[in-house]
């Protein structure tokens, strides 16, 4: 009977011990034998009609199909065991070859997702890339920043600590009872490292940045960024009371220099800068520098202002590159400017001294130290203004690609419209240049030649290339647009002066009754009287005319000085009437309205035959 109880304490053993895995077949005959041995036992009771040994003999026989049935199921557990065995390292080969398939996945994505830093007060804490339910990396990133920002301003002095909360699914970075984000087994493999041991390096960050905070946000430390601020303030007031001190005493230096000490400035006889002049001028230049000086404490003291507070720290960052990046970008540029301005100032002086030597060589042509055949004097300097221009132009260029902004659309804008403005504006400005360019190389005039243009007369006093310039005889100065002159005709009396000489001429009516002879040498006579006609070659006189009442004699006479064609043309008119007024000629135009005797004749005795006058008697 004993043994039957062990044998049941075995069985039930065995299903005790069972692995949780193990077939539920055995379990289930593990079962049925001790069912067998309780039932034995409570059929015991009959058996005193049964002999000993018999139940001696039914013992061991069912002790051995006992053992039988456990080794059966040891059998079966040991099949069962190698079975489970296999499973499990499927299942760990299958999670390893998993892994590594993320991890590979998450190597090629590496250089192309940056991933979103989770930042506190301009410092990168950690860095989130991928997403955990419906947060993406974004969202995971700002709410763990607004949490640790207010749990780091917080005024209250509980301080809890910042720890790790393991689940199976993922990490819990825990303060107090808040969580401030999670660890998933993505964000490990995303740093090559396990969940808890990346878990504890965000713990000890997050600790050490709000311990931070907590200074920073600290009562104590609040009132020492007031008390600098206060300190801050007072300084700059009294550096501002200083510096109008010093400026104010500086104005009444200089009024003082300006009353005793300060001399007029003067260039020749011209007064360039009187002492009153002066004084104001120093009194600006000192009014300047005090607002410079100003506004130089003020770009310190405010950006100070702001850095004390961390609420506006990035504020006052953001003023002082307002003020300090002009300037940077300006002497960054010049710095890059200055290889650019060295070749523009090879480009001028090689153009400057080029132009200096043409002009040399002009000047030697118009004094006509050099001649040079077919090239006139007069054409030197109208030649070289030609050829300084376009040098000029040239140089222009070929400084233009090395100007500052050159390559920028407004710049090139700015210079399409504005010659686009002045082709279109210039129209008339440049027919005069060229026809100004014409007149010169034509040399119809010169600078102080007497011309006659349309209804004009007067002296040439100025040749631009826009207008020429004309003083009349009456001292008028009339300007005229060198287009007009191409379209009309000039006379140039002082060319043919110089070379011929100038035949000026007058028209003197005399009655018939006056002998041609007689008239044409009263006529030289007076012309050769007359002041600034020349004697050789000498005068003449032309019949152009015989009217009906009088003959037109026109006396011809040479001058050189056409200057003086006014004045000479006077003279010969004085001269003219004297002279006949001394022969007892009188100069008119006689007209015969009267009847008069037809016997009396109008033709000269001197030319009648003594016959013809006793015939008419």
């Amino acid at each position: 009977m004993k043994q039957l109880v062990l044998i049941g304490i075995a069985a039930l053993a065995a299903i005790l011990f069972m692995p949780a895995q193990a077939n539920s077949q055995v379990r289930e005959k593990a079962e049925e034998l001790l069912q067998a041995v309780i039932t034995d036992k409570t059929e015991d009771t009959p058996a005193d009609t049964l002999t000993v040994q018999e139940k001696l003999r039914q013992d061991s026989i069912r002790m051995q199909e006992l053992e039988l049935q456990v080794q059966e199921m040891k059998l079966n557990e040991i099949v069962l065991r190698t079975e489970l065995n296999d499973v499990r390292n499927i299942h760990i080969t299958t999670d390893s070859l998993k892994k590594a398939e993320q991890q590979r996945r998450i190597d090629s994505l590496r250089t192309l997702t940056p991933g979103v830093p989770l930042v506190i007060d301009d410092d990168t804490l950690l860095t989130f890339y991928t997403k955990k339910g419906g947060l993406s990396a974004h969202d995971r990133a700002e709410n763990a920043a607004r949490q640790i920002l207010h749990i780091g301003k917080d005024l209250s002095l509980k301080i809890d600590s910042v720890y790790p909360f393991d689940s199976e699914l993922m990490t819990d970075i825990m303060y107090g009872d808040k969580v401030l984000f999670s660890v998933t087994d993505q964000d490990a493999l995303w740093q090559n490292t396990a969940r808890e041991e990346l878990a504890r390096t965000y713990c000890t960050i997050v600790s050490e940045k709000i311990q931070t905070l907590k200074k920073e946000h600290s009562i104590l430390q609040i009132a020492k960024q007031v008390a600098l601020f206060v300190l801050v303030l007072v300084v700059q007031y009294l550096l501002f009371k200083l510096t109008n001190y010093l400026f104010r005493k500086l104005r009444r230096q200089i009024i003082w220099l300006k009353q005793n000490r300060l001399k007029s400035i003067t260039i020749r006889d011209y007064e360039f800068l009187n002492t009153h002049r002066q004084g104001r001028v120093l009194i600006f230049f000192s009014n300047m520098l005090r607002y410079i000086v100003l506004l130089i404490q003020l770009t310190f003291s405010v950006p100070m202002l702001f850095a004390i507070f961390p609420q506006t720290e990035n504020l006052a960052i953001k003023l002082f590159s307002y003020i300090l990046e002009p300037v940077k970008m300006v002497l960054k540029s010049v710095i890059d400017y200055i290889p650019n301005l060295f070749i523009i100032l090879v480009i001028y002086y090689c153009i400057k001294y080029i132009i200096k030597g043409i002009q040399y060589i002009a000047n030697e042509i118009e004094s006509e130290k050099l001649k040079i055949t077919g090239f006139y004097p007069d054409w030197a300097q109208p030649s070289f203004n030609i050829i300084r221009f376009l040098l000029y132009a040239f140089m222009i260029a070929m400084i233009y690609p090395y100007l500052p902004g050159s390559n920028s659309g407004v710049f090139q804008g700015i210079s399409v419209f504005v010659g686009l403005i002045v082709s279109l504006g210039s129209s008339t400005v440049i027919g005069n240049i060229i026809a100004g360019l014409v007149i010169t190389y034509m040399r119809p005039f010169k600078l102080g030649d007497r011309i006659k243009l349309n209804e004009t007369t007067g002296n040439v006093i100025e040749k631009t290339p826009f207008v020429t310039r004309i003083r009349t005889p009456k001292n008028e100065v009339v300007t005229i647009p060198n287009s007009f002159i191409m379209s009309s005709h000039t006379v140039n009396y002082s060319a043919s002066a110089r070379q011929f000489g100038l035949i000026i001429h007058t028209t003197v009516t005399i009655g018939y009754d006056a002998p041609w002879r007689q008239v044409h040498q009263l006529l030289i006579d007076a012309a050769r009287s007359t002041p600034g006609i020349l004697s050789h070659p000498k005068p003449f006189v032309l019949e152009t005319e015989l009217q009906d009442y009088y003959p037109c004699y026109q006396v011809n006479a040479y001058i050189k000085d056409a200057d003086q064609l006014a004045q000479i043309y006077s003279d010969l008119h004085q001269s003219i009437q004297d002279t006949f007024n001394e022969a007892g000629v009188e100069i008119m135009s006689p007209h015969y309205y009267a009847k008069r005797d037809g016997s009396a004749s109008t033709i000269p005795s001197d030319y009648l035959q003594p016959a013809d006058i006793s015939d008419k008697k």
